[in-house]
């Protein structure tokens, strides 16, 4: 915040100036390398795959997936039988049963939960009148 600080701040210095001045930098892209179809091939990590357990919804998904990762509808049959059944289907089984990680099996059922429907019966007149209690006479 002082004057004096901010002169010197602001000052030029001419002795560097003329320093950087005879800096020189020049920069230069390696040559780039035709790839031909012969010769040699980058060999690729392999992935190891599972089939998927999808019962009766087969037809609906993929039938492989890497490991360590699930279909939709395996998510979705996961998660439904974890909420149906929670003492037999834990984060630990499914973890075992489909190949994941338990930190992420304990996330996915804390945090997706699957919807359920409910339908309720229309009422109609005769429904809504048969429900009203009868006086006692």
């Amino acid at each position: 915040d002082s004057p004096d600080i901010k002169e010197e701040v602001l000052r030029k210095d001419d002795r560097f100036l003329t320093l950087l001045k005879d800096v020189y930098v020049e920069s230069r892209d390696p040559p780039m390398r035709v790839k031909d179809g012969g010769g040699e091939h980058l060999t690729r990590k392999q992935e190891e795959k599972r089939l998927t357990k999808l019962g009766h919804l087969e037809a609906l998904d993929i039938k492989k997936v890497p490991k360590g990762k699930i279909s939709i509808v395996e998510a979705l049959t996961l998660l439904n039988n974890h909420k149906l059944q929670p003492q037999i289907w834990t984060a630990e089984k499914i973890a075992a049963e489909y190949s994941l990680e338990l930190k992420e099996v304990n996330s996915l059922l804390e945090f997706f939960i699957p919807f359920t429907v409910q339908e309720f019966p229309k009422q109609t007149k005769k429904a809504i009148k048969s429900h009203k209690p009868k006086q006692l006479t």
